[in-house]
């Protein structure tokens, strides 16, 4: 029996001894919707939605405003602050769950309309552990030597698969994209983007589901609530254990931006104090894979991000799905 012919072809890169976020980038769309406005349309009220999510206002995408479009702005934004050029970047990920087909892919189109020639481009569905998700397969890229330079983005319009009327779930979900560039690490440094702690509860895959494509998205509160408050904080401190930090020695907590009673309840138990919680959904919403981006693109634009500093992330949602990983804040 003979041995299995070698490969003769290379990684196009050399591999990295790990990779880091070279800048980030964000957008929301201009329509700012209220509780109040929201008021009267269902039956609800600005202090019982602050109450029970947190939230005070929102941002909605227009008719003729798509994930696409919004995740070329987010890209755009993060390209142009990384100092790199459209042809430096070799892979495009864009981590979406709210596409009103899967044909094209987002990647591809995004990656052509910012200039981007022929790289690798592929979308993620891990709803709003996306981006978490992307996060580490472009760093996994850059140290494997497939890819040198990756622009990761987040990118949602929420409000197509929410009904209106539903007051359970048209208080929370919004729209938006975040994006990140991803790079090696230089001689000598450490690496930027810690080891991912993921996984998946598809038992409780039902607590959160679009039945088809005529239905809107169907959300049993309670239940993902019982799960995150429970769940979640072990996976952020294991993501901190693997990357050979404590706790506190993060500067920055950035969770999935879910329901600011959630997010508090995960902060506590994890033990970070109040003033280090990312709290975007106040005025962002639910934006799904966005929300952790987004959020950290208007944190370092208030200079709320202190560059060398540690943010732990902490992505959580629909299939169950979660994921964790400590960065380096470019």
């Amino acid at each position: 029996m003979t041995s299995p012919r070698p490969f003769m072809s290379a990684s196009p890169f050399a591999p990295a001894a790990g990779a880091r976020i070279l800048s980030f980038g964000g957008y929301q769309p201009g329509n700012v919707v209220t509780n109040d406005d929201l008021a009267a349309q269902v039956d609800t009220s600005d202090e019982w939605i602050r109450s029970r999510v947190g939230i005070v206002s929102r941002r909605v995408a227009g008719p003729d405003e798509s994930v696409t479009d919004m995740a070329v702005v987010a890209g755009g934004k993060a390209l142009a602050g990384s100092g790199l050029s459209p042809a430096d970047i070799d892979l495009v990920i864009v981590a979406t769950c709210s596409t009103e087909a899967s044909i094209p892919n987002v990647s591809a189109v995004v990656a052509h309309r910012l200039g981007i020639v022929a790289p690798g481009a592929y979308d993620i569905n891990a709803a709003c552990a996306g981006f978490c998700y992307a996060l580490a397969t472009a760093s996994d890229s850059i140290r494997a030597g497939t890819a040198r330079h990756v622009l990761v983005i987040g990118a949602e319009k929420m409000t197509s698969w929410i009904d209106p009327t539903d007051r359970s779930t048209c208080i929370i979900f919004a729209d938006g994209a975040g994006a990140a560039v991803v790079g090696p690490v230089a001689d000598g440094e450490g690496a930027g983007i810690g080891p991912v702690v993921w996984g998946s509860a598809g038992n409780l895959a039902q607590n959160i589901t679009i039945a088809d494509r005529n239905a809107f998205l169907h959300q049993e509160g309670q239940a993902v609530f019982r799960w995150a408050t429970t769940n979640m904080h072990p996976i952020a401190a294991q993501a901190c254990e693997r990357a050979g930090v404590a706790v506190s020695e993060v500067s920055a907590f950035v969770p999935h931006q879910a329901n600011l009673r959630i997010i508090e309840s995960i902060t506590r138990k994890l033990g970070v104090p109040r003033e280090r919680l990312a709290d975007d959904i106040v005025h962002a919403g639910n934006t799904s894979s966005a929300s952790i981006p987004l959020a950290l693109a208007r944190m370092a634009e208030r200079g709320d991000l202190k560059p060398g500093s540690l943010a732990l992330l902490l992505g959580f949602g629909a299939g169950l799905c979660y994921a964790a990983q400590v960065i380096t804040v470019p």
